[in-house]
């Protein structure tokens, strides 16, 4: 990952590179790392983040059709 700074402005260069990271996923996966996740805990989580993966699919497909 790669962030440019122009003009001596570090700032906006910082606040691109957490945007990145953010995007990326980095601190969510470095927050999961912290502890140990017990293999039956990972799979319930895993689960429930696809529900709620498919549940907001559904309703932007939806909200998509029902505005069209």
């Amino acid at each position: 990952m790669q962030v440019s700074v122009r003009d001596n402005n570090v700032d906006q260069a910082l606040r691109a590179l957490k945007k990145k990271l953010q995007r990326e996923g980095v601190f969510r996966e470095m927050k999961l790392k912290q502890h140990f996740e017990k293999p039956s805990e990972k799979k319930d989580r895993e689960k429930a983040e696809a529900i709620r993966r498919a549940r907001k699919l559904a309703r932007k497909k939806a909200q998509r059709e029902g505005l069209l």
